[in-house]
């Protein structure tokens, strides 16, 4: 007749085990994530130049288009050049997403001097694989 042997070293061991690889292997895959922050981004990306350009292109007729509707509206020149603005940084962000580019708009600062306006902003755009960032982005608009 056989003998039961209550003995629960082995199960501990293979606890310790798999406890220790999980742990490795977490060590491993934190340490291959660090080691790619330091790859330089490839600024020749071509959504990234394209969605440059057309940022390039469209930010100051739309804030004109949009300010000079809201004026002519009855809405204060400060009034309407924030709204105008906030508008079209949102509508450009939603613009990026659809093309899977990532555009960031900070620091937006509006002057006004005897109703011309200077419209500044930071403007980054980046994909996966590249990053462009564009400083103080300026636009005048004279709504005089």
């Amino acid at each position: 007749m056989m003998r039961r042997i209550n003995n629960d070293s082995g199960q501990m061991l293979l606890a310790t085990g798999i406890i220790l690889m999980l742990s490795l292997l977490a060590m491993a895959w934190f340490g291959v994530s660090v080691a790619s922050l330091g790859d330089p981004y490839d600024t020749s990306s071509g959504e990234v130049l394209e969605v440059t350009d057309s940022f390039t292109e469209v930010w100051q007729p739309i804030i004109e288009n949009r300010s000079n509707t809201l004026v002519a509206d009855g809405a204060d020149w400060q009034e309407a050049i924030d709204a105008a603005t906030n508008s079209t940084s949102a509508d450009l962000m939603r613009h990026g997403e659809h093309r899977g580019v990532e555009i960031i708009l900070s620091d937006i600062s509006a002057t006004n001097n005897s109703g011309v306006f200077t419209i500044t902003c930071e403007v980054g755009i980046a994909d996966r694989g590249a990053r462009l960032k564009t400083t103080s982005h300026t636009v005048v608009v004279d709504l005089t």
